[in-house]
């Protein structure tokens, strides 16, 4: 047996849910393109769960399954509170507020197909509520309640600032949302994929895979992206930053991914919507930076964008806490982790792989006073 680093190249499972093939990325067939200039993200997430887009009816039914799920046990809200706030990243608080939401689901251990979708429908609504709620008592504010009326991007911009959101702004997450909806066998859905092949429940098939994105290399690279603009400043920056980083050999986070050889069909998309947002709230020059950024560091390496460069500019021009970042793709890939365990749950075999050994050969064994 020969291992192969990272399982590269290795197909592990069969799965109708989503595809890359060279640069098209699709849902059940639909093409991303389609599916973020032109559906809701409540679409996306019926799709992924029933491989069918809904009509009018069961789209309606889903939106108020959602909002009716929105609000946290009060336990979780007072959990929060004794957390040592200044030093809990937001995606450690997730990963615990996912695991302790469980506790009061008195379906947690049921494991009929019909619990674990209305399980998957509890998981997906509570989401927003826990990220937006830490984010709130964090900061010293009480927590904001959902809106029946608002659809899911909208409601959590709203639980977020507590604010109605503008239609632009609207437009902008529901983007986000659906383009990190799902993403075939990734580092986090793989995760979650292996833990639940166990027969392990539902949250804790979903907290594994929050603990897999929590990693710079997979969910927290569009924080760093951030970082790394805020520490160039200004334009004129750019060239002698990412030079000093290449002379170096400092990974440039955001660029490069592994299934992706001609860019990442999902990174235009939110390019797109980082220029119209930096403008409309006058911080323009953090479009032109990453712009050069790409332009520059493409030119060097051959390496295009991935979905994170641009979209933690847009995620900043909506006065999102940078470290909330990761958080929120959390949010939206709900969608595709419970997806995909409710596949493993319809087909499941446990998955238990081998590992090629690189010890030593087979040693005798030496008694104590004899070493």
């Amino acid at each position: 047996m020969t291992a192969t680093k990272g399982l590269e190249g290795i197909v592990a499972a069969q799965s109708s849910i989503s595809s890359i093939i060279d640069t098209t990325l699709t849902y059940v067939g639909y093409n991303i393109d389609d599916l973020a200039e032109k559906a809701t993200f409540e679409e996306v997430v019926y799709l992924l769960w029933n491989k069918e887009l809904p009509n009018e009816e069961q789209l309606a039914e889903l939106k108020q399954q959602l909002a009716d799920n929105m609000t946290l046990p009060q336990g979780v809200l007072d959990h929060f509170k004794t957390y040592p706030i200044k030093e809990v990243h937001p995606m450690a608080a997730l990963r615990t507020a996912i695991s302790l939401v469980g506790l009061y689901d008195d379906e947690a251990e049921d494991m009929s197909k019909e619990a674990n979708f209305r399980k998957a429908v509890r998981l997906q609504a509570k989401v927003a509520s826990i990220v937006t709620a830490f984010a709130r008592i964090r900061a010293g504010k009480e927590p904001v309640a959902p809106k029946s009326d608002l659809g899911y991007a909208a409601n959590f911009l709203y639980m977020l600032d507590g604010k109605e959101p503008e239609a632009v702004a609207i437009e902008a997450m529901n983007k986000a949302l659906v383009l990190h909806a799902d993403h075939e066998l990734n580092a986090s859905t793989f995760t979650a994929r292996v833990c639940v092949a166990t027969l392990s429940d539902l949250y804790s098939g979903v907290t594994a895979a929050i603990g897999a994105l929590k990693g710079p290399l997979h969910g927290g690279a569009n924080e760093q992206v951030m970082k790394m603009l805020t520490e160039i400043g200004e334009l004129e920056n750019v060239e002698p930053y990412i030079q000093n980083k290449l002379d170096n050999k400092e990974k440039i986070m955001g660029f490069g991914h592994r299934v992706y050889r001609n860019g990442d069909p999902r990174a235009k998309h939110l390019k797109e919507m980082s220029r119209q947002l930096t403008e409309l709230t006058g911080q323009k020059k953090y479009y032109e930076m990453s712009v050069k950024i790409d332009e520059f560091f493409t030119a060097q390496k051959g390496i295009l964008p991935n979905v994170d460069f641009y979209s933690a500019t847009v995620y900043h021009s909506l006065g999102i806490e940078h470290d909330l970042f990761t958080p929120i793709f959390a949010v939206s890939r709900m969608a595709g982790w419970t997806a995909h365990i409710l596949e493993q749950y319809e087909n499941n075999r446990l998955i238990r792989p081998r590992a090629e050994y690189v010890g030593p050969e087979l040693r005798e064994y030496v008694e104590i006073d004899e070493r």
